[in-house]
């Protein structure tokens, strides 16, 4: 799966809580995700792509502080989107 404007723009339509969402912690959670799962993928062709690595890994604690907040101020969508996103927390 390449990771382009068109896969952006499907992973803003699924996670978008109403229409023209572009922000909420759900949506950057997903497309961080997507990313991410991009990402390893590269990796594991491309084993001394130490930049990439560096962006994933950048990447992944971005996405760890977004969901800590959502953890902190609403409990249920933090809940529900690990459970979409197949996230194991």
């Amino acid at each position: 799966m390449e990771f382009d404007a068109a896969t952006k723009q499907a992973v803003v339509k699924e996670y978008a809580t109403h229409p023209g969402d572009t922000g909420s912690p759900e949506v950057q959670v997903a497309l961080l995700t997507a990313r991410i799962r991009y990402l390893t993928e590269h990796l594991k062709l491309h084993r001394k792509d130490h930049a990439s690595r560096r962006g994933l890994l950048m990447m992944v604690g971005n996405r760890t502080t977004i969901l800590r907040y959502l953890r902190t101020t609403v409990p249920a969508r933090y809940s529900a989107l690990i459970a979409r996103l197949g996230l194991r927390r």
